[in-house]
């Protein structure tokens, strides 16, 4: 007997065995008179299509659904065309993918600490791995010099250091002047101007001035990095270097951390000469400290060891800004979101581990008593 007009399916029963019999054409635009008449039906035992005459994804699903919330125990399917079969085998198999899925549990604070660190162990050894190949690359350029392209790292000790002059001297500048007027502050009521000079001296060579023009470097060049080599990954410029029979850690890499380490230093020391210098400049309208005397007491208070130990943390800087930003560059993903987050993700990487080495200097150099 017909269940609704027009007939969307017929049901009869022969022997005790109910079949469903689907007519006419089964699309998304007569769900809602479909859904009604398969919610008329009984369980059937067998479901024939042979008079199907159109069936699309949406309602195979609510055919489906259907045979489920009425308690159909898999009944016999009969008479459908390959393509419907197929269609519906399609769905079936989706529908049976969501019911097979686990059900997602909120993740507690225990776990979440836990897959953090697994993360950070995760990163920190794919950071020592690209400090390993880079020490193995510098070796091979070692035993054959040739194999360092000259060109390239001009190219990029031009781009990290020379470019960056101007604005680390802006920056050094501005911090020695605030330092200088802060120490100022406090040293003027007890008439102790003089002794700002060597509080200046020291803390910009030895601390502020390494830690600023680092922070600055891994800003600009860590995320330069970074950023380059991640595009070059992205338009396949490494895999045709490497299809080339050349080493990518040899023509990319090389270049870029070396061209580092030899600049880092030279600003530091840019730094350290440009913060003295806006120290010098407030000095004498606020502390009534003349030139001369400036100069007089820093060559009497400064000792040359506080210099060196502030450009030998440059290199160390420069290799960790350095080994961060190529890794992430050749390791990014191969879409423009994920290099976004990953030139992002360097600059922090970055600063951290360069407030950390400086932590670690600092107890290291106090254990030795420099």
């Amino acid at each position: 007997m017909p269940i609704t007009d027009p007939p969307w399916l017929t049901a009869d029963t022969h022997g005790g065995q109910a079949t469903l019999r689907l007519a006419g054409a089964w699309r998304l635009a007569s769900l809602a008179e479909i859904d009604r008449a398969l919610a008329q039906t009984t369980p059937p035992a067998v479901v024939d299509g042979s008079a199907l005459v159109e069936l699309d994804s949406a309602a195979a699903l609510v055919l489906l659904r259907a045979l489920g919330r009425g308690g159909a125990a898999g009944p016999a399917w009969t008479g459908f065309s390959e393509v419907h079969a197929r269609i519906l085998g399609q769905v079936r198999g989706q529908l049976e993918a969501l019911a097979a899925a686990p059900s997602l549990r909120r993740e507690g604070p225990l776990a979440r600490i836990g897959r953090h660190t697994a993360a950070l162990g995760a990163l920190l050894h794919g950071h020592l791995n690209m400090l390993g190949l880079t020490v193995a690359a510098f070796g091979a350029v070692l035993v054959q010099p040739r194999r360092l392209r000259l060109r390239e790292t001009t190219v990029q000790l031009e781009q990290t250091g020379l470019d960056a002059i101007p604005v680390v001297a802006l920056v050094t500048l501005l911090i020695g002047l605030v330092i200088t007027y802060l120490l100022g502050l406090q040293a003027e009521i007890y008439g102790a101007n003089i002794f700002v000079v060597d509080g200046v001296g020291i803390g910009a060579t030895r601390e502020f001035a390494p830690i600023i023009v680092a922070i600055i470097v891994a800003g600009r060049s860590g995320a330069a990095f970074t950023a380059q080599l991640g595009s070059m990954r992205l338009t396949e410029e490494t895999d045709a270097i490497r299809t080339l029979g050349l080493s990518p850690m040899q023509v990319l890499v090389v270049p870029r951390v070396l061209a580092l380490m030899v600049a880092l230093p030279l600003l530091v020391f840019v730094g350290d000469v440009m913060s003295l210098l806006g120290a010098m400049a407030i000095a004498g309208p606020m502390l009534d400290i003349t030139p001369l005397a400036f100069l007089a007491r820093l060559r009497e208070e400064l000792a040359l060891r506080h210099v060196i130990v502030g450009l030998a943390k440059a290199p160390v800087f420069a290799l960790a800004i350095a080994v961060i930003g190529v890794r992430m560059g050749m390791t990014v993903g191969r879409d423009t979101r994920a290099l976004g987050a990953a030139t992002t993700s360097t600059v922090v990487q970055s600063i951290v581990a360069v407030i950390l080495l400086d932590a670690a200097f600092a107890v290291v150099l106090q254990a030795l008593g420099l």
